[in-house]
């Protein structure tokens, strides 16, 4: 989880060789509407998000019943957004990647092809509630260099369990 442009599909997709599980984009799954709209500049409200936020968790939900394990690259932006994301006893462990708008925005700068403008990361970072102590299933990582993220990604996973 993370903002946009912070490396979620590059680590996220990382991860998900390292250990052997199925990769998803939330890119991938927003509506056409969406990806419309933040194409053009504007951002997603949370009203924009929860269809999009209840179909992940669908597919999360059909996974886990299934016993397959997946990394899923997706914003999580809000605390109720990774609560929708918990929703029907989905297994989920939230790994935040965490940057200022420094660091994020010399990402944006190397990314081509994508939907998301970098004139909508501030609204990003406006939008972002990092998560707290009492989100038991989050770490944070900041963002360094892959190997390092990695690194810290391994311990965590190894340290829950998984």
């Amino acid at each position: 989880m993370g903002v946009s442009g912070s490396g979620k599909t590059t680590v996220g997709k990382a991860v998900a060789e390292m250990r052997g599980y199925r990769f998803i984009d939330g890119d991938d799954l927003h509506p056409l509407s969406s990806i419309e709209k933040m194409r053009s500049g504007v951002p997603l409200t949370d009203e924009d998000r929860w269809a999009w936020l209840v179909r992940i968790n669908r597919q999360l939900t059909e996974l886990n019943a299934a016993g397959i394990s997946a990394v899923v690259a997706c914003s999580a932006l809000k605390k109720k957004y990774r609560d929708v994301l918990r929703q029907n006893g989905v297994q989920i462990l939230f790994v935040y990647l965490k940057g200022d708008a420094g660091q994020v925005g010399a990402l944006l700068q190397t990314r081509k092809g994508h939907f998301m403008p970098a004139g909508l990361l501030q609204s990003q970072f406006e939008a972002l509630e990092a998560p707290t102590d009492a989100e038991a299933d989050c770490v944070v990582v900041p963002i360094t260099d892959l190997p390092g993220e990695l690194e810290q990604i391994r311990r965590f996973l190894m340290h829950r369990g998984f």
